[in-house]
């Protein structure tokens, strides 16, 4: 039985936010409902887009987050887990504010690479253009002896962004064939996995077939549930 209580900062988008919380469910070993976590699921899809807000001048997001923090604090959570990777962006001001743990998603997609038997080398690597363009994986990934690729400009544009907006707009099935696309270009780019740094994007991945996928995928929402399991653990 768990005693800690889980935060969930969601709404980011509301259905990354609802999948974090059932693979939460599902990855925890369990054969009651009193063997689960206890988790406080605070889901606020108002929150400013984050990367318009980090690279085009749009809403600040930041004021949200923390107020999404504080309502968390108020419940009484022991750490709080957030199912989106743009928003780490802003990391350092939400740790800050929150004086509990925050857990980092990028840290929870090492150790699942490790847990895949994925050695240090090169990988691929897919999220947001805010994500990517900010380094949140590359420089914390570098660190720990993986070289990241990444989509060139082209398929940013065509590809990735469009199939996220999809999977926001509760289309999920036709994100699979451009997501599909671009991931196994960087497998054949030379990339041993692909990091689904955007937690709309294994939502995409997942729409389709596995067997049309040329590597393993690291799934973020998988990752980060992993992680809120072993904190619960204590």
């Amino acid at each position: 039985m768990f005693d800690r209580v889980l935060g969930v900062l969601g709404g980011m988008g509301p259905l990354a936010s609802a999948q974090f919380m059932l693979r939460l469910t599902l990855l925890t070993p369990a054969e009651r409902d009193q063997d689960h976590v206890p988790a406080v699921l605070w889901s606020d899809p108002r929150i400013p887009d984050r990367g318009r807000g980090k690279l085009s001048g749009g809403d600040d997001p930041l004021p949200w987050l923390l107020r999404g923090i504080a309502g968390l604090k108020q419940a009484g959570v022991g750490a709080i887990a957030i199912p989106c990777n743009t928003a780490h962006l802003w990391y350092p001001e939400m740790a800050a504010a929150a004086g509990l743990p925050v857990l980092h998603i990028v840290d929870a997609a090492a150790e699942d690479l490790r847990r895949q038997g994925i050695r240090p080398g090169k990988i691929g690597l897919m999220g947001t253009a805010a994500t990517l363009a900010m380094r949140l994986y590359q420089d914390r990934l570098t660190s720990q002896g993986w070289e990241c690729i990444t989509p060139d400009d082209t398929q940013m544009a065509q590809k990735v962004m469009p199939a996220i907006g999809l999977v926001k707009a509760n289309r999920v099935l036709e994100a699979f064939e451009p997501l599909s696309e671009v991931a196994n270009d960087l497998a054949m780019r030379g990339a041993s996995a692909v990091v689904l740094g955007c937690t709309e994007i294994p939502l995409g991945i997942q729409a389709g077939p596995a067997a049309r996928l040329k590597a393993p995928v690291i799934d973020t929402i998988d990752a980060l549930a992993r992680a809120s399991i072993e904190w619960a653990r204590g």
